[in-house]
């Protein structure tokens, strides 16, 4: 196998997933405790804080590498990632820079990625303004400390927050604590549909470094669909089958099929989008799908604790509406490792191979010393979405042997869409 290696290196790991134990056998590891001399943990997020917490922290060895960056819930807590992207936009804006331009609206031309979104209930009083300006419009509400669908729901009048609220009439809420705070954003209602149901994309990205910037994109994400057609009645708005694609949720429903798990892959969409759409169409939505990412990447790179014992794979969460735009809906510290069909479990598999690979090149102890420029024949099912590096060396050149299909990010630079600064502009 690709990941064979000839250092018995020591792992440690909280999750008893055998997409993750069967690649640490298949590589001679040895399994340790979390308080033993690991080289390799995998760690949940509740562990991470006990293994940067400056009370019981472990001083970390040069031959130690953990997944999960210190602070990573800037870019995955719901509040935390849409406050980043907000700053960003805004001081490129305060730069003049061109990234930044905006329509005659007012609307962000090359960064308007995410949802109209509000914090609950800090911006209650905003959002109320906007909800009357447009009273016809669906939001959902999710809370910003809980994953898998659980809490989320949809509102479409003003007496659905009520709640929330202690005093409608004043609209004074009661002091949450940060558990209890909500997101609430406009509802994409115009998705884009295929067979009549709603789907999303689950992309995996995995950085090694935020500054300098080096992230990769795994080749095989997948789309969930949906088991019952998408209808945006009012009727309709509490049927989550409907609404939600989270697996956690559609597994329960009546129409869930187990054979396929209500997924395809992104090679499936790509097909099916050449030929219902054209190919030029799809590379361009492809290509705006990593612009985004590495944009997203870039909105926290500046807050993030870029610890060199840390890397991340963060599961994207995108949705494409029926213009084939794609927003992005959320990040994931955790993306899910439990298989829900065959293909499933193999695809996760070559998922932890190849991040291992590029972690720590096989045959090498970890070291974190060095320059995290990884061999192309380490890469597997990955390609380079962005190296900072490399970008700024020669910012203009695209490498045409290390991407997706025409349209994706080349390891040294981007081509832009039609309309978009050029890659000097925006390094």
């Amino acid at each position: 196998m690709s990941g064979k290696q000839t250092v018995r290196l020591k792992y440690a790991c909280d999750q008893d997933k055998s997409v993750l134990i069967n690649n640490f056998e298949a590589r001679g590891w040895i399994p340790v405790g979390a308080d033993d001399d690991w080289n390799f943990y995998w760690a949940n997020v509740q562990s991470i804080r006990s293994v940067f917490s400056v009370d019981s922290g472990y001083r970390l060895q040069d031959d130690q590498v953990v997944n999960h960056f210190p602070n990573h819930m800037e870019l995955t807590r719901k509040d935390l990632m849409v406050k980043n992207i907000k700053r960003y936009r805004k001081e490129l804006d305060k730069d003049n820079n061109p990234l930044a331009e905006k329509d005659e609206t007012g609307r962000f031309v090359h960064l308007d990625f995410i949802p109209q979104t509000y914090m609950l209930p800090a911006d209650y009083n905003l959002f109320v303004e906007e909800f009357r300006k447009n009273p016809n419009t669906t939001w959902i509400m999710k809370p910003c400390g809980k994953a898998r669908g659980i809490g989320i729901f949809l509102v479409n009048k003003l007496s659905q927050l009520k709640k929330w609220s202690r005093d409608s009439k004043t609209s004074n809420f009661v002091p949450p604590t940060s558990k209890d705070t909500y997101v609430i954003s406009k509802y994409i209602d115009n998705p884009l549909l295929i067979g009549g149901k709603k789907f999303d994309l689950r992309l995996y990205v995995l950085v090694t470094s935020f500054r300098p910037l080096k992230c990769y994109m795994f080749k095989l994400g997948f789309c969930r669909f949906c088991t019952v057609k998408y209808n945006a009645s009012m009727n309709e708005l509490d049927n989550m089958f409907v609404h939600l694609t989270n697996v956690s949720i559609q597994k329960t429903g009546d129409d869930y099929n187990a054979v396929h798990g209500g997924k395809w892959t992104v090679q499936n969409l790509r097909l099916y989008l050449e030929s219902t759409h054209g190919k030029e169409v799809t590379d361009k939505l492809f290509d705006e799908i990593d612009w985004q990412i590495v944009h997203s990447l870039k909105a926290v790179a500046g807050g993030i604790s870029n610890d060199r014992h840390c890397y991340e794979c963060y599961g994207y969460d995108i949705i494409i509406d029926d213009n084939l735009k794609p927003w992005l809906i959320e990040v994931n510290a955790s993306p899910s490792l439990t298989s829900t069909t065959s293909s499933d479990r193999i695809m996760k598999y070559k998922l932890m191979n190849d991040v291992i690979n590029i972690v720590i090149p096989p045959g090498e102890p970890p070291d974190v010393r060095w320059n995290k420029t990884v061999a192309k024949e380490h890469l597997g099912n990955f390609y380079v979405l962005y190296d900072e590096d490399l970008a700024q060396s020669d910012p203009i050149t695209v490498d045409p042997k290390n991407k997706l299909g025409p349209g994706a990010m080349g390891a040294r630079g981007i081509r832009e869409p039609k309309g978009r600064p050029s890659p000097a502009t925006w390094k």
